[in-house]
């Protein structure tokens, strides 16, 4: 994270802010997981109708690294101070035009909610719902994590002379969910997988 020397001013606006924001509805949902979720044009506008006001504005940088993409989001304050926060960067499973935008969607997403402190969490029906209280849902994996999946799943296209793409599809049969849901312990069962599948092949 990059700040200018002093955030004082930023700080204060952005307390008000989280104070005064209206939290967007849900307005996304995931029919395979029965889940909802606020969509990125939700969170947008909760942002845009109250930000101004406190003297905030925004801006989303999109960054690329070897496996994946992300975006970096940096918020300003009127007197001049401003919060850059560290790149959010999810690993790609598509390289693909719809692969990239869709990363590229739910990083925006993702960090946007967590600089601005807008609830955009999945909020699972049935018994997931009734085991996490607003308060307790469930965090996403690291991306340490997800870099490590990444790895995992071409080294096991490797030692297996599969495409990466079949690999994963391979992991996505035991875990039943996309890598981008994953929770911290969702992805240390699909390192287990993996390493157990070096394991075989090897």
């Amino acid at each position: 994270m990059k700040t200018s020397e002093n955030i004082s001013e930023i700080a204060k606006a952005l307390g008000a802010f989280q104070s005064n924001v209206k939290q967007p509805e849900k307005d996304g949902a995931n029919p395979h997981f029965k889940s909802k979720y606020v969509t990125l044009d939700g969170t947008v506008k909760a942002i845009h109708d109250c930000a101004p006001s406190h003297g905030l504005s925004y801006t989303q940088m999109p960054v690329s690294a070897e496996n994946g993409v992300g975006v970096v989001t940096v918020i300003f304050h009127e007197s001049g101070q401003f919060i850059e926060f560290d790149p959010f960067i999810l690993p790609l499973e598509k390289k693909t035009a719809q692969g990239v935008g869709s990363a590229t969607t739910y990083a925006r997403r993702y960090s946007l909610s967590a600089a601005f402190g807008i609830v955009s969490d999945l909020d699972d029906d049935g018994n997931e719902a009734s085991e996490n209280t607003p308060s307790q849902k469930p965090q996403l994996a690291t991306d340490k994590q997800l870099n490590l999946i990444n790895k995992l799943v071409t080294d096991v296209a490797k030692a297996m002379s599969i495409s990466k793409e079949e690999s994963y599809k391979t992991l996505q049969k035991h875990m039943k969910k996309d890598m981008e849901w994953y929770t911290p312990s969702d992805a240390s069962k699909a390192i287990e997988i993996l390493n157990g599948a070096l394991k075989q092949g090897a």
